[in-house]
Order: structure tokens, then sequence, then C-alpha cells
């Protein structure tokens, strides 16, 4: 079976720096309205979490 993953973006701790939109290597972040977004599949490469100065983003293996 194929591993999934959950990503939670904290917005209070979002700066807006644009880290983890640039290391993604999905192209599955974006800001929309000022706000960091998720859409898409997520690979579990934890590079967002890694490279977030702010501890912003938490990604989970889900079911």
């Amino acid at each position: 079976m194929k591993k999934t993953y959950r990503v939670t973006i904290d917005q209070k701790l979002c700066k807006g720096c644009s880290l983890c939109v640039n290391f993604c290597p999905k192209k599955n972040l974006a800001f929309k309205d000022g706000i960091l977004t998720f859409a898409g599949e997520c690979s579990g490469c934890m590079l967002c979490v890694r490279y977030c100065p702010d501890f912003g983003i938490t990604v989970q293996e889900g079911k």
C-alpha cells in the first residue's frame, strides 16, 4: 500500500518567507491571498519541514 502524508500549516507561525514553496519538489505549496496553502499529494520528503525557519509546517504519515 502506498504511503500517504498529511500536511498541516500553522498560519499563526508562518511569516511568508516562501522557503517551503521553493523547496517542495511536487510544487504543492503556494500562497493564495497571502495565506500558505497545500494542494496535491505529499511525497513525504519533509523538505518543507526541514527548511521552515518558524516550524510552521508538520507532515504526518496518514492512513
